[in-house]
């Protein structure tokens, strides 16, 4: 799935230590109404492949992208997520999203069974532990090889907003990722600092996104449910809860 679109190029005139800022466009409804600092991928590249994760971790990603006049793809490769009907929730408001932006988006295979066959002997590793860099690893060497094959210099990923996931566990496996390919570099922005974080979960209620209450994969489904259990909760109900539910 392709849809064509056009982003107005910022200038490239930016001094050191005085980031241009990208002007609220008040005539875009899609757009959080702020003004943005313009950013500028490694070597000054304008072509990025985005490895997407969800519509919520990505909302703020895609628009600071769209601010900076960023051409970019959207590269939905997330075998880990558990079960199919949470992967299929997950990725078609990805899909709609992009769709409203007008981005391309590229569906990449469920390949379970060789994420499964990965973790094999992770089974009760903790979050944040190699199962993580694993499932990581794997996403980043997939969107990777897609990035050289189709002329990207440059890939990042959305998964690096949530404060729950460790920047640096992130990066580094974005960034062995690239090693093999000459000309192809990982983007390890920030994407949390300058209040990132917090419009990402406004975009999300704006969106009403779906609220997925768990990270992924099987284990951390089990996981999950076994401390909401601890704690007199109910298990997790797939494809319930949505952003701005709670103030309705």
């Amino acid at each position: 799935m392709s849809v064509q679109t056009h982003t107005p190029k910022p200038n490239q005139n930016q001094r050191k230590g005085k980031p241009q800022i990208a002007k609220a466009d008040p005539t875009n409804p899609h757009l959080t109404p702020i003004d943005r600092e313009i950013l500028t991928p490694p070597n000054g590249h304008k072509k990025v492949l985005l490895h997407s994760c969800c519509a919520p971790c990505s909302g703020e990603v895609m628009e600071a992208m769209l601010a900076s006049g960023i051409e970019f793809t959207i590269y939905f490769y997330n075998p880990n997520i558990h079960p199919k009907k949470e992967y299929e929730i997950r990725k078609n408001e990805n899909i709609a999203f992009a769709q409203k932006h007008g981005i391309p988006f590229i569906d990449a295979d469920y390949d379970m069974d060789n994420w499964f066959a990965r973790a094999k002997g992770m089974e009760q590793d903790p979050e944040r532990g190699r199962r993580c860099t694993m499932c990581f690893d794997m996403r980043f060497e997939r969107t990777a090889l897609y990035a050289h094959e189709h002329g990207f210099p440059v890939m990042t990923s959305s998964l690096g907003i949530s404060r729950w996931k460790n920047m640096a566990q992130i990066n580094d496996c974005g960034h062995r990722a690239v090693a093999p390919y000459e000309g192809l570099d990982y983007w390890d922005f920030n994407w949390r600092k300058g209040g990132g974080s917090s419009r990402m979960i406004e975009i999300s209620k704006r969106e009403h996104f779906y609220q997925q209450e768990y990270c992924g994969c099987a284990y951390s489904l089990r996981d999950t449910n076994n401390f909401r259990r601890s704690q007199g909760c109910e298990p997790i109900k797939i494809g319930v809860k949505y952003y701005g539910d709670d103030e309705e």
